[in-house]
């Protein structure tokens, strides 16, 4: 077992740029007016699985379909990329909006606004670059943030209010295009060598 705090550390910013859960509290508490209550625990604990098991998974799938995880790392890095243009410009590219008040803490909260086709393909594109170990640290963390974010949501907004969370976006933003373009490099070095 091969725990490097520098890797959990990177693991655990990229997935939290990407999954931008407190990007997400005005959609968090949007769907909490609709649907009445969210389930924190069960929003948490689904989206922790349904990530674990595309780390482990993701990869035969793959190789099913006959696609290398250097492939999948630049097609990572550019919805990376997209991800994080539309925190720094505020724009959307992508938007999803069915809600059902029975499935709320599952769909569209754990899947795909946690574990969403962003965060699936940063796992992918993470497991080329570091040891699954400390990705799997990096995801534990992350869904525990996730739960703690996901009970105070209310608090956090009052707290920050909404240049607060704004700034934190654009932040998060510039770090995630930053990491867009090193596993860009990193990976698409590895396809023309």
């Amino acid at each position: 077992m091969q725990l490097n705090f520098k890797e959990i550390f990177t693991a655990f910013m990229v997935l939290f740029a990407v999954i931008d859960i407190v990007g997400n509290i005005p959609i968090v508490i949007d769907l909490r007016k609709k649907v009445g209550h969210i389930q924190s625990e069960k929003a948490s604990i689904i989206a922790g699985i349904i990530m674990a098991l595309f780390l482990f998974l993701g990869k035969s799938i793959l190789n099913l379909i006959g696609i290398d995880v250097n492939s999948f790392a630049v097609a990572g890095a550019f919805i990376l990329f997209f991800i994080a243009l539309e925190m720094i410009l505020g724009i959307t590219l992508y938007k999803q909006d069915d809600t059902n008040p029975m499935t709320a803490s599952v769909f569209p909260l754990a899947f795909p606004l946690i574990a969403g086709p962003g965060s699936l393909t940063t796992l992918l594109s993470l497991r080329a670059e570091f040891n699954i170990e400390n990705i799997i640290v990096a995801i534990i963390l992350n869904v525990i943030f996730i739960y703690i974010v996901l009970k105070t949501s209310s608090r956090i907004e009052r707290f920050l209010g909404a240049n607060g969370i704004n700034i934190i976006r654009k932040v998060f933003g510039v770090i995630l295009l930053a990491i867009a373009v090193k596993l860009f490099a990193n990976n698409i070095k590895v396809l023309f060598n």
